[in-house]
């Protein structure tokens, strides 16, 4: 029997000749990068071959690297079946890779991750490799594959044609980087991106793109680039001038910080017909507080830019695909308990990884707190302060541990409602306004009224306490307020970047620092005052001096530009002499370029 079989499958291979070699070569890569996009969704129950028919870009950007890759490996072996069982190991061992990664961490698995081999190691050993049906059908396959090649494309192919085939598969491969590396065409060409649950999600983004395609762009992003000038010798030496400053024992008061979505004062901005009660227990906080204005570097959405700018001290931010750099991370090591909370979805940009990386000891989401309050949606500011507060209250009364505490809320956030008023009608007179702007702004409006009052629950419950407690508010960043921006322009509000007036209305929501009375009698100050126009990434600075903290060394070096150039901004503007500019001081560019370079440094370099 078996050498009838030989003898067949002799028979059956005469003639096919090195060219039907080359064409099984690439028709199997053509089969490994289809498995590899059966993978690419990992444990996610989304049909994912409809959605790249209609995006074939986005079909033809997965496949051509594997068929390139057998084409090379064929050149090297000059023969089809190791040729196809290093493609196979290639491209179907990172894409098992990127398939357990999301099914245990619900993460991608990016390039920049190959260079976290202690990282990656660290979460191998935590989890319990498996096998389900795909991963099933994926192995017979590779080897169905091997056992068709190696009786049906045996022949070796020749010396000439292969230097010819590597030259060609090399300079194909070249001419392709462009095309992979292009941000524009991995936006806008996205497979099945009306199928995938929210565009918000950084992972199911990536799979929207299949695996070997956003794999292959992440290399642009695997290296985080320095600054123009950079020399890390001198940022260490900026660095190295200061030393961590430890928070005295009798002035540890608990910190706790929330970012309000898209949270914004519109009586600054002349809103007519604005009741005055939507915002008049802000305006009353205000009073009590030190506050001011908040430059962001975003409008209408990217409120992790925000966030992260707050903690890290940073204007420009990392991925933060390993354990960074953060004053949660020196609060912790100040003895505080740091935690969060953001009653959303864990993966809403990629929150649940990364906060463990900035430090967070627990972050609790609707998958692992806010569940049980509200389901599977996200929480109303009622549900948020309503969880947040007890549990606040029964840490501080069996724990004479310091807290920290960075949340974000939801409620806030767009587009609001164009047909229905969910919060009343009684927040904006109706004026000249369409029913499209009124049920806007009455929703955005109505939304803030009811944050004021959760807002105004929390602080009675603050005041009465003896715990010493200082409380930061901030908005991520202005609304969104109609395609287009049309309600700001209906209202003539001024969004016209190339004006000072334009920008900062722009970019500009308020924050305040409040304290409790016990917190102003240990920290000796009345928190009670104007504060300066401000990025986030210096607003830390801003609360340790108020609280007569000297802090990390990083904030301790930060603190000169914090003062001169108080905003650094990612659209190449400045605010200098109280003038949003382009054109800096001498001495106001020398402090830039510092801060650059020292962020850079303090981004590269963990401390923790």
């Amino acid at each position: 029997m078996n050498e009838r079989l030989h003898a067949w499958a002799a028979r059956s291979h005469e003639g096919a000749g090195p060219w039907l070699t080359l064409l099984f070569t690439l028709l199997s890569g053509l089969g490994i990068g289809l498995l590899s996009i059966l993978l690419a969704v990992g444990p996610y129950g989304l049909s994912v071959f409809p959605g790249y028919v209609e995006r074939p870009l986005i079909l033809l950007l997965n496949l051509l690297p594997p068929i390139l890759l057998s084409a090379l490996f064929l050149a090297i072996t000059r023969r089809s079946l190791p040729s196809f069982l290093l493609t196979a190991a290639v491209t179907l061992g990172f894409t098992l890779g990127n398939y357990y990664k999301l099914a245990f961490r619900d993460d991608p698995l990016l390039f920049a991750d190959l260079l976290l081999l202690k990282e990656a190691g660290n979460m191998a050993g935590k989890y319990h490799l498996f096998l389900d049906k795909k991963l099933i059908f994926t192995l017979l396959c590779v080897v169905g594959g091997a056992v068709l090649l190696f009786f049906f494309a045996r022949d070796r192919i020749g010396q000439k044609p292969r230097i010819l085939l590597a030259a060609l598969t090399l300079a194909l491969s070249a001419a392709l980087v462009p095309v992979y590396s292009s941000d524009s065409i991995y936006e806008v060409h996205t497979a099945y991106y009306e199928r995938i649950p929210s565009r918000w999600s950084a992972t199911q983004q990536y799979i929207a793109h299949g695996f070997v395609y956003p794999f292959l762009h992440s290399i642009t992003d695997a290296v985080e680039k320095p600054p123009e000038g950079y020399r890390q010798e001198e940022a260490a030496a900026i660095l190295s001038a200061y030393t961590d400053a430890d928070i005295p024992e009798e002035k540890k008061v608990d910190v706790i910080g929330i970012m309000l979505e898209a949270y914004n004062d519109f009586s600054r901005l002349g809103v007519p017909g604005l009741n005055e009660e939507v915002y008049a227990y802000w305006h009353q906080l205000e009073q009590e507080s030190i506050s001011g204005n908040l430059i962001t570097n975003i409008f209408a959405g990217g409120t992790v830019d925000t966030e992260r700018c707050f903690v890290t001290g940073c204007s420009n931010l990392g991925a933060f695909r390993a354990p960074s750099n953060s004053y949660v991370w020196y609060f912790r090591d100040q003895g505080y308990r740091v935690e969060g909370d953001h009653p959303c979805f864990q993966w809403f940009y990629n929150r649940h990884n990364i906060n463990q990386n900035l430090g967070y000891e627990e972050y609790r989401f609707v998958e692992n707190h806010y569940h049980a309050i509200s389901g599977d949606r996200p929480s109303t500011d009622k549900e948020f302060f309503g969880s947040f507060l007890p549990h606040y209250q029964e840490f501080i009364a069996q724990n004479d541990q310091p807290y920290f505490n960075f949340s974000v809320t939801y409620q806030g956030h767009g587009p609001y409602d164009t047909e229905q008023l969910w919060w009343g009608d009684g927040w904006v007179e109706r004026g000249s306004l369409s029913d499209h702007d009124f049920n806007i702004l009455n929703n955005y409006f109505g939304s803030i009224h009811d944050t004021n009052e959760n807002l105004k629950q929390l602080t009675a419950a603050l005041r009465e306490s003896d715990r010493p407690v200082i409380l930061i508010l901030f908005g991520d960043h202005n609304p969104w307020l109609g395609d287009g921006n049309s309600v700001y322009h209906n209202l003539g509000i001024n969004l016209d970047l190339g004006t000072e007036e334009g920008f900062r209305n722009y970019y500009t929501t308020r924050y305040l620092i409040w304290a409790n009375d016990a917190a102003k009698e240990v920290l000796g100050n009345d928190f009670i005052g104007s504060g300066p126009d401000i990025g986030p990434y210096f607003l830390m600075n801003l609360v340790f001096e108020a609280c007569g903290w000297t802090g990390p060394a990083y904030l301790q070096a930060n603190s000169q530009i914090a003062r001169q150039v108080p905003v650094v901004h990612t659209t190449g503007r400045y605010l200098e002499r109280g003038s949003i500019t382009n054109s800096l001081t001498p001495e106001g560019e020398a402090l830039v370029q510092d801060y650059l370079n020292l962020q850079y440094y303090w981004r590269t370099h963990f401390a923790y």
